[in-house]
């Protein structure tokens, strides 16, 4: 959303929620449903794009604007290395499927605890250099259950102000104390906890994200552990988009930085890399045991379907068998970034995400407009998930992307610059 023009180009989400506090549900509704109307009719929804194809490199959609199938470059999915549609992923789901069925209909602490859960934990703990590991049926209710079973009342959390929603989810629901500093922040961080840790009761707990989502930054967590380690606080590494990607062997973000057996807890998900669903915490046992049932998110949900869990175990089969395909990603990256870096980067790519700001005297709903349009299908971060002067387009590489693939790319965001600012790059 761009901060100038008229209501149809500055909606203000952030508005809206804040005074809807004040507001009947008859009213929010009504208001958000005039929102969504303006958004759809000047043709600038570009949000649940419904593909009807595998997830690879391309892929056909519904084109929301003729409403028939469209194909187009993916560079929107956290695929990276491509194991959506990997043959052996999809002749293990099958496999799977034959002997064990489609689902299990039970929480783990009950009927759905299957052998193929034990192993899948197994190998993660072995991934993850850890005792033991603990899988949720989404990332989401991972980060929720973690914070809001561990922490409790005279503890306090200490995390970055770009951790996830899910991450600070798990501190409301806990009814923890907490305080953030900014973004990768060591200074403020320091400051944190030699002030505060002197006069808590409780325990102290650093939550930082390995790879972080809306930039593809990485913490410095040679820098991180240490100062954990001084300070006697706890780390919870939230891997998510680290998990497969970073590392000689994939083991994350940890093993990038020579940390990988000193992280105190380890957080993935199989929404990224394994292009799946669920995620993991990887910890010591008495504190994986401990979260069997003190995490509400996960005593009381469903455990994941065995054709999930036996498509995370052949992604992991991939992944210690085919290292080329970290290769190629990160051969990708480099290649794109060569080009990209001088429409301004928000930070350097060091892992699967490329980041382009958008220019603050450019429509950033146009251009996501005309990126659709030239078959270019990629993420716009708009205001008010972040500032107006801070929207960017998130693009994520794959393995699998050709270099025909990435120069379309390329050439796409260069039309796009000379079209939609004042002045062309």
């Amino acid at each position: 959303m761009n901060s100038s023009g008229g209501s149809g180009e500055n909606i203000n989400l952030y508005d809206i929620l804040i005074k809807g506090k004040r507001l009947t549900l008859n009213e929010r509704l009504t208001s958000f449903s005039n929102i969504y109307k303006e958004s759809n009719d000047t043709q600038h929804n570009f949000y649940s794009r419904q593909v009807i194809s595998s997830a690879d490199r391309q892929v056909e959609v519904i084109d929301p604007l003729t409403n028939k199938p469209k194909k187009m470059l993916m560079f929107g999915s956290n695929n990276y290395l491509g194991l959506a549609n990997h043959p052996h992923v999809c002749e293990m789901v099958h496999k799977t499927i034959d002997r064990y069925g489609a689902g299990i209909g039970g929480p783990p602490l009950l009927n759905g605890y299957t052998s193929l859960i034990r192993k899948l934990e197994e190998r993660l703990s072995f991934l993850k250099h850890a005792e033991d590991t603990l899988l949720f049926s989404s990332g989401y209710s991972t980060n929720l259950g973690l914070i809001s079973g561990l922490v409790n009342f005279n503890d306090i959390v200490f995390f970055d102000e770009y951790s996830h929603a899910s991450f600070c989810d798990g501190i409301k629901l806990g009814k923890v104390k907490k305080s953030t500093f900014h973004h990768n922040n060591i200074d403020e961080l320091t400051t944190l906890l030699e002030e505060k840790s002197k006069v808590l009761r409780g325990d102290t707990f650093v939550g930082v994200e390995g790879v972080y989502s809306m930039d593809g930054d990485l913490a410095p967590l040679d820098v991180i552990v240490p100062l954990c380690r001084r300070n006697k606080a706890t780390l919870i590494v939230d891997d998510a988009h680290g998990t497969g990607v970073m590392g000689s062997n994939g083991s994350g973000t940890s093993e990038y930085f020579g940390k990988s057996k000193e992280i105190d807890i380890n957080m993935g998900t199989f929404s990224k890399v394994f292009a799946m669903t669920g995620g993991f915490i990887s910890a010591s046992k008495p504190a994986i045991n401990y979260l069997r049932f003190f995490a509400r998110s996960y005593m009381f949900s469903a455990s994941l379907p065995p054709v999930v869990v036996a498509a995370v175990l052949a992604g992991l089969d991939v992944i210690e068998k085919e290292p080329e395909r970290r290769q190629m990603l990160f051969n990708n990256v480099k290649y794109a970034a060569e080009s990209l870096r001088r429409f301004g980067f928000v930070t350097e790519p060091k892992a699967g995400i490329i980041t382009l700001r958008v220019p603050e005297n450019m429509n950033i709903r146009e251009a996501a407009n005309h990126f659709h349009h030239a078959g270019i299908f990629l993420n716009a971060i708009e205001y008010p998930a972040v500032p107006v002067n801070e929207q960017r387009f998130r693009i994520s590489m794959m393995a699998t992307h050709t270099k025909d693939d990435i120069n379309k790319l390329i050439e796409c965001v260069e039309e796009t610059w000379s079209k939609f600012i004042l002045h062309p790059i």
